[in-house]
């Protein structure tokens, strides 16, 4: 086979490659803008506190994912119209969420640094629950997040810092969205967002 032939051939198998990921779904709650600088002002006294390098993130980016709804090649209509119809399924009260603790996961050298908290995310548990239950309902069990850490991310460092105490963050939670990324842009686009009463 000369290099005319296998060129042709790498060409028919590339018609089979996937298409890249370019896209990423997901359901998260955001703290008010007020709360969302009080998180900035602690990652950046954390970040100095234990001479980490990286930078925080923007303020309006501070969330807490609650179900990763896959990343796809493209906007999926499909599980989008799955989202929608969970989320509209779901009846909880607003509730209140506290973080009270900081630390590091370990991610391979890319490490979030992040808000974690313990009984004071417990009507946060429940809900996330609650909606993984609506989305397993509406067709979408194999994207539920059965193992939830609430968490808020503040940057990414080389770096791991132990879990300490810290003054705790609370906020009402007054409504979830659901999370449009273009991957590689840091960019988040809200597709929908639903009010909790």
């Amino acid at each position: 086979m000369n290099s005319t032939q296998e060129a042709r051939v790498s060409d028919q198998f590339s018609l089979f490659a996937p298409a890249p990921v370019t896209d990423r779904l997901f359901f998260a709650i955001f703290p008010d803008p007020a709360t969302a600088a009080v998180v900035a002002r602690h990652a950046e006294r954390l970040r100095t506190l234990h001479q980490l390098s990286g930078r925080p993130l923007a303020a309006e980016r501070f969330h807490v994912t609650l179900h990763h709804l896959g990343d796809h090649a493209g906007l999926r209509r499909d599980v989008v119209a799955m989202a929608t119809q969970a989320a509209e399924a779901v009846s909880t009260p607003s509730f209140d969420v506290t973080f009270d603790r900081a630390g590091s996961f370990h991610n391979g050298g890319n490490n979030p640094f992040v808000l974690q908290g313990g009984e004071g995310l417990e009507a946060l548990r429940a809900f996330q629950r609650d909606l993984g239950l609506a989305m397993a309902r509406a067709g979408g069990a194999r994207l539920v997040d059965k193992a939830f850490t609430p968490h808020v991310t503040m940057l990414y460092d080389r770096q791991l810092v132990a879990g300490q105490p810290l003054e705790p963050v609370t906020w009402r939670v007054g409504g979830f969205s659901l999370i449009h990324s273009l991957l590689g842009r840091t960019e988040h686009v809200p597709l929908a967002r639903w009010s909790l009463r």
